[in-house]
């Protein structure tokens, strides 16, 4: 039981203070799960971290379950999911609320102009922890350097994801056919060129018929979603655009991308778009279906992959494989933190933000948690004296 009301807590608080997205929201677990509470070592968090990104759905989401089953079994799987769900179904479920009865959206600018710039310092910081236990060896770390200019120029992440953990995989059974049947002879690592591009989902045709708006019908639909949706919010929109917009007919395309905008600024999963959506559409039955549909599958996918992981790591060839999805998946990060940081730093004052916030992490390794809240506090002040 106690380590259920430690899970709940954490999740909680998590839930309520992880701004930024899947990238800032990893980079907050390591900081409390192997950093502070020392629950994971690196290597079981990234094994972790491989494990989400090789499955659809919410990635942070589908992490904090598969630390909640690692940490007190399948009572921990539903407690730690829900809990990191929780506060962010309840404050997009208030402003859905606001947005039916005063048709607007609430003015978030300044809090994220001084949380943007704290989340990029969390990430790194994470990034620079985890990278030195998954770059164990010279071939690892070339092959990281490879993944993240194959995916900064395009190629699709699972691609990425997947041909990275072949190729180490194939690189350890070769080596292992090679010592049993000759002398010694190190891995053979190169990168295959040509990656092909996985499809993107989108829209392939335009319907001209309105279909009836059911709660059923709502559940299926993002359940569909929760468990085929791999990669970003953008990836996201292009779904939702295609069924509820171009399809069904159920939003507007202004009501669509207020939805995106509450997922990205509110805390905790982007995938709490599905909460408004919902509640625009159904009121608070509408919210709890489609948040319910949306997120099922990730603990069903979590459930089935999680008791997986460490016969993985047993295996030499299965535990390359896991050496290279991780690389890999800290290669994305890298890149998504990349993009967000020239988006986010665009000014003297996010840059010496951003610095501060590095400083006192790598330094005396503040909690992320304190840091966004005080960032937030002089975002907002800051962004008062520019008005």
């Amino acid at each position: 039981m106690s380590r259920l009301l430690e899970l709940a807590g954490l999740f909680l608080r998590l839930g309520t203070t992880a701004f930024g997205g899947p990238a800032a929201h990893i980079a907050m677990m390591e900081d409390e799960v192997v950093r502070r509470l020392q629950w994971l070592t690196r290597e079981e968090f990234l094994d972790l971290l491989g494990a989400t990104n090789l499955i659809p759905g919410p990635n942070s989401t589908e992490l904090a379950i598969h630390i909640g089953h690692h940490r007190a079994g399948w009572a921990g799987l539903l407690v730690a999911g829900s809990c990191f769900i929780l506060p962010a179904t309840l404050i997009v479920g208030v402003i859905a609320w606001a947005y039916v009865r005063f048709g607007s959206l609430p003015q978030a600018e300044g809090l994220l102009y001084g949380v943007k710039p704290v989340i990029i310092a969390v990430v790194i910081q994470a990034l620079w922890g985890l990278g030195r236990t998954a770059f164990k060896n010279i071939g690892l770390a070339v092959l990281g350097l490879v993944a993240i200019g194959l995916n900064f120029f395009g190629v699709n992440e699972l691609v990425v994801l997947f041909g990275s953990g072949i190729l180490v995989a194939a690189s350890r059974a070769v080596t292992q056919w090679h010592n049993a049947t000759s002398a010694p002879r190190p891995p053979l690592l190169t990168v295959v060129p040509g990656f092909p591009l996985l499809p993107v989902a989108g829209a392939a045709g335009v319907a001209t018929v309105t279909i009836p708006f059911k709660l059923g019908s709502l559940f299926l639909f993002f359940a569909k979603v929760g468990s085929v949706l791999f990669g970003s919010g953008y990836v996201l929109l292009a779904f939702l655009r295609a069924d509820l917009v171009e399809r069904r007919h159920w939003l507007t395309e202004a009501q669509l991308l207020d939805a995106i905008a509450v997922g990205q600024f509110t805390p905790g999963p982007v995938f709490t778009t599905a909460t408004f959506i919902g509640y625009v559409l159904g009121g608070a039955s509408g919210a709890a279906v489609a948040t319910a549909g949306i997120f099922l599958p990730a603990f069903c996918f979590v459930a089935v992959s999680g008791p997986l992981v460490p016969r993985l790591r047993k295996s030499a060839v299965a535990g390359a494989f896991l050496d290279g999805v991780n690389v890999a998946s800290l290669a994305l990060m890298a890149v998504v933190t990349w993009r967000l940081g020239t988006a986010t730093v665009v000014d003297g004052f996010t840059a010496w933000l951003a610095l501060a916030a590095a400083l006192l992490l790598f330094r005396w390794r503040i909690n992320s948690a304190w840091l966004v809240l005080i960032g937030a506090g002089l975002g907002y002040l800051a962004f008062l004296v520019q008005i």
